[in-house]
């Protein structure tokens, strides 16, 4: 058996590697006709061969137009544009993509189908939906009429998309599951199929339907795990699979995930480099692994990513609140689509409680209410309900706290989502505490701490054993927050330096200096001061 029989074979076995080399060697010997140079061209993509895919398509592009076959040379356009288009390079996209709608203006072929994808991918990333849909009604409608699986995913994920972006959410996801459940099933092409998991996959992210991407996570894991050697898009697998396990509380396993897809990516897809650092600096911070986690982060970003939210929930976690408060709010300023907004406002949410502004906090908490509706997203509800609940702790209603917290509870729980769920019972045994039922408190404090535990969340268990314990004590009825405020005023600051100090309004610290002199029962300041000496309060 020669060599190019040799490369068929393993094609048809989806032995890439040995595809690739077997067929590479074959064209050496004598020029590849065009369906094994469209072999060849997969195999390359699929073994993380991306600039050799492109060469082979140019090439495929040149022998279809020099033959006067315009379908074919169009499907070689439309592969250019697309892949051009994934990696940013929307100027060549646009030529590629030019190129290809010249050769089929005028000829009825699938191909104008493939190329209306692209016009509609490019739109959905201008955020134009209307014009998005409508391309994918067109494509659709081609691939209905010549009967092309891969085709029909394609235009299904588009519109899908689409009608999330126009708001939405649960018919464009139902559109994703039938794009997705072509992939599972085994119907369409290997490069469409990992194409497929991807954008599936990141939309679902982007509208915290974490259900499903789990669902179709685990369903695409079995994909991956017949072709091992699926290098392109094995790695974007891997990440999806760490976001899933940090979720699930799996978090050595979601790091050893996290770094298998960056060996996978190395030299080869820079976004997906970053990608994969990003998770790895998420799992470091909750692990209170602060240098690795820095570390990630600032890799990451220099391999283009935005390293926020993360880097700035790092900053709070390391006392640095200014810098997160800094951070938080430049992102959110920049940032006015409102699906990138989902997947800030918790952070922002986080710091913002964290050090006392609860006004913006409300704010943010109001804002994520509505997208939560739109998106009917557990992730979102259970994130409101915890803010909600945060709040009303922090206004002292205590009573009040209780429900949103306890649905908060349930909501993660659904999610199996074990250390966002122990992250609510310390904060239900916080209003347990201040409700007198002391029992209940600790409770609920030990079995979150069984999680911290369990998961080695060292800063959360830090967290839970020194500033709880002087909140729990009678003799001393402040905040966390509070004492920070008492502090800087046993130092002789104004009001005012300290909003700037602890990146707060003068309203929320004026209001912190009230609950202050009322839980002290003191008159003033200076008596505040020397009550806190006196008690031990520092």
């Amino acid at each position: 058996m020669g060599h190019l029989e040799y490369g068929r074979a393993h094609f048809a076995c989806r032995a890439w590697t040995e595809a690739y080399q077997s067929l590479v060697s074959a064209d050496e010997a004598t020029p590849l006709q065009p369906n094994d140079l469209e072999l060849l061209a997969t195999a390359a993509y699929l073994t993380g061969r991306a600039e050799e895919f492109q060469r082979i398509q140019e090439r495929l592009h040149r022998v279809h137009v020099e033959a006067n076959e315009p379908g074919p040379a169009a499907r070689s356009a439309f592969w250019l544009a697309f892949t051009s288009l994934l990696r940013g390079e929307a100027g060549l996209a646009n030529a590629w993509l030019a190129r290809g709608q010249r050769l089929v203006h005028d000829v009825g072929c699938v191909e104008r189908g493939y190329l209306a994808v692209v016009v509609a991918a490019q739109e959905l990333l201008s955020g134009r939906s209307d014009a998005a849909l409508a391309s994918a009604h067109e494509a659709l409608a081609i691939a209905e009429s010549f009967a092309d699986a891969d085709l029909r995913a394609e235009a299904r994920q588009a519109q899908g998309r689409a009608l999330i972006l126009q708001g939405d959410v649960l018919t464009g996801l139902k559109l994703l599951d039938e794009a997705m459940l072509a992939v599972v099933a085994g119907e369409l092409s290997p490069m469409m199929t990992g194409l497929m998991y991807c954008g599936v996959i990141d939309a679902c992210q982007q509208v915290h339907a974490l259900g499903r991407a789990r669902e179709w996570t685990a369903a695409f894991s079995n994909v991956c795990e017949r072709q091992p050697e699926m290098v392109a898009f094995n790695g974007a697998c891997l990440v999806h699979r760490a976001e899933i396990m940090q979720l699930q509380g799996a978090w050595p396993e979601a790091l050893i995930e996290a770094c298998r897809a960056c060996e996978r990516a190395l030299g080869t897809d820079r976004r997906l480099s970053a990608a994969a650092r990003y998770q790895q600096a998420e799992i470091h911070r909750l692990c209170g692994e602060f240098e690795k986690a820095e570390e990630a982060y600032r890799s990451a970003s220099e391999l283009g990513r935005e390293p926020q939210p993360g880097f700035a929930l790092l900053r709070l976690a390391q006392g640095r609140t200014d810098a997160a408060c800094a951070a938080i709010r430049r992102l959110m300023s920049a940032t006015g689509d409102r699906i990138r907004r989902a997947r800030f406002l918790p952070a922002h949410l986080e710091v913002m409680l964290a050090t006392g502004d609860l006004a913006e906090a409300r704010r943010a908490s109001d804002e994520l209410r509505g997208l939560a509706r739109v998106f009917d997203a557990d992730a979102l509800h259970a994130v409101v309900a915890q803010a909600d609940g945060a709040i009303a702790l922090a206004e002292n209603h205590a009573r009040a706290a209780l429900e949103p917290l306890r649905r908060a509870f349930e909501l993660w729980e659904r999610l199996e989502a074990p250390y966002e769920a122990a992250r609510v019972r310390v904060l239900i045994g916080q209003a347990c505490h201040a409700l007198g039922d002391d029992e209940a408190a600790g409770l609920e404090q030990q079995a979150a701490r069984s999680v911290f535990e369990r998961l080695g969340a060292r800063p959360d268990l830090a967290r839970l054993e020194a500033p709880m314990a002087p909140q729990l004590s009678s003799k001393n009825p402040l905040t966390a927050r509070e004492r920070h405020v008492l502090r800087l005023i046993s130092n002789g600051r104004t009001n005012k330096q300290i909003a700037d100090e602890l990146c707060l309004s003068e309203r929320t610290v004026d209001r912190h200096v009230s609950n202050i002199l009322g839980k002290l029962d003191v008159p003033s300041r200076a008596a505040a001061t020397a009550y806190a000496y006196d008690h031990k309060l520092f």
